[in-house]
């Protein structure tokens, strides 16, 4: 039925992980509006799901189509800001962890985001 070789074809480990991610925030936020009473634990978690499930669906979008190593460093340096920042807001909410790396996670999620300007322009 399709022409093109399912072999030809490369698995792409970031959207898997984008997917998971974009799961994870789904769970999260259900947990948010439904396991958690403390307003500001809630609002941790929501803006954990948010950015955890927007990004998610960043990296299961750009994912398969990074082709070079920049593109794909790129993404890299997105889910690692997102794991950082969502983590560390989830972290506060759930287990009362100091939120320290947020601020290194938003910056990687700038750096990212500017890497992944710069890619699309070098194409």
């Amino acid at each position: 039925m399709f022409t093109t070789d399912r072999r030809a074809r490369r698995p792409s480990l970031l959207a898997s992980l984008g997917a998971l991610l974009a799961a994870a925030a789904i769970g999260l936020s259900a947990y948010a509006s439904h396991g958690v009473s403390e307003p500001a634990a809630q609002q941790h978690l929501n803006m954990a799901a948010l950015y955890a499930f927007a990004h998610g669906a960043v990296l299961v979008a750009l994912g398969p189509r990074a082709t070079t190593a920049f593109g794909r460093i790129a993404l890299c340096v997105v889910l690692l800001g997102t794991l950082l920042f969502a983590g560390s807001l989830a972290g506060n909410a759930l287990w009362q962890w100091p939120t320290r790396l947020a601020p290194f996670g938003g910056s990687a999620l700038m750096l990212g985001w500017v890497l992944v300007a710069i890619d699309a322009l070098r194409r």
